[in-house]
């Protein structure tokens, strides 16, 4: 199926605080959202009011906040939760309600049915109150396909904005998720959610892999924090996406990830790690003499372009996201070549100079990663 359709649902602010070193100020709280809000993400998915009284009233805040995206808040199907989180001026609630075997038998002791009874309930009184609402299965793929398309089926007659389908531990594959998402899509005709955990480093695939089968929403959340080993990131979402469909991401201003991903890795005191697509330390560095050759060419040995990514001051000469910070301490990766005997570099036709290489490529050996302009960047002003 092709991809028609691609809202984010933003989650920094709700799955992301779930992260174990994640404490987020009210101050940054607020700097979040209205950074990933001039990004252009759709939604804002905070935590449940029900969690705390600072929740409720860091929510109550952002949902006051002149945003173009929609504020959504994240509980339980109890009607009291959903009460609670109507009077935070929310523009829509997610309820979530655990359908797996195993949730049903140790979790809430709800049967089918009176999972669909109390979905029903809460999704009508969101409704009455002119709210946007999506009714999400826990545990989805540990579930029986029967039982959610029962559930599904019954929600989406009341016309919710969405389902939602969880692989909330982590387990699908993205043939798993493409069946399941297909059997969903022809079962329903609301919008589809898909909340992709990162147990098994399948969550990007997996999201995509939901997109094919027509979902409409996917869940990120910078860097991809979250439950254990996060969801989907943000920065991987859109870096697959703008491969294989630019159109669906071309409306989001791209030259914000790698500031958006330093502000929060700073707030939750990681870095950056080396292979995160698009604002990793060495996403656009190129090390061995063919790539290094091939870059300075029309053929590119690279999926991504650095310059869609670079803000105003990367342009102007500052540092960017294929040049490290120059207040960071410099790294030898961006070395192009080798001296060991029987290295083989490559002059700029391609062909074999020996084991000393080009003279760009010693002079690139002679350098830090960041410091020369040589052959394994792109002097930071052009792509």
């Amino acid at each position: 199926m092709t991809i028609k359709a691609f809202n984010i649902i933003e989650s920094t602010l709700r799955e992301g605080e779930q992260f174990a070193p994640a404490h987020f100020t009210p101050s940054q709280k607020i700097a979040i959202a209205e950074r990933l809000d001039e990004f252009g993400v759709e939604y804002l998915e905070l935590t449940s009011p029900c969690a705390s009284p600072q929740s409720a009233a860091d929510l109550r805040t952002v949902a006051a906040l002149p945003l173009r995206a929609k504020v959504l808040t994240h509980v339980r199907c109890h009607l009291d939760d959903a009460r609670l989180a109507i009077d935070t001026g929310a523009d829509g609630i997610d309820v979530l309600f655990g359908t797996s075997s195993a949730m049903r038998e140790f979790s809430h002791g709800k049967s089918v049915d009176e999972i669909i009874d109390a979905g029903t309930e809460v999704v009508r009184y969101i409704q009455s109150q002119g709210l946007e609402v999506r009714f999400s299965s826990e545990d989805s793929f540990r579930s029986e396909p029967r039982d959610l398309l029962r559930v599904y089926q019954a929600i989406d007659r009341l016309h919710p904005q969405r389902v939602g389908l969880a692989d909330t531990v982590g387990i699908a594959t993205p043939n798993q998720v493409l069946e399941m998402v297909s059997m969903v899509r022809k079962a329903v005709d609301c919008d589809i959610e898909f909340h992709a955990h990162n147990d098994t480093g399948c969550a990007i695939a997996n999201a995509f892999a939901a997109l094919e089968a027509g979902a409409t929403h996917i869940d990120t959340t910078v860097l991809g924090i979250g439950e254990r080993n996060g969801i989907v990131p943000l920065s991987g979402m859109i870096a697959r996406l703008l491969s294989v469909h630019p159109e669906l991401v071309a409306h989001y201003r791209l030259e914000i990830l790698p500031e958006l991903d330093r502000m929060v890795a700073d707030m939750v005191g990681i870095e950056i790690p080396f292979n995160a697509a698009i604002t990793g330390d060495t996403a656009f560095h190129h090390k061995a003499g063919m790539h290094t050759n091939a870059v300075q060419r029309p053929l590119e040995l690279r999926n991504l372009r650095p310059g869609a990514f670079r803000t105003a001051a990367h342009r102007d000469g500052g540092p960017s996201v294929d040049r490290p910070p120059r207040d960071r301490e410099p790294r030898l990766y961006a070395r192009v070549d080798t001296d060991r005997p029987g290295t083989t570099g490559h002059d700029r036709r391609g062909q074999a100079t020996g084991g000393r290489g080009t003279p760009q490529q010693r002079g690139a050996r002679r350098s830090v990663a960041g410091l020369n302009p040589g052959l394994g960047e792109n002097n930071g002003n052009t792509d």
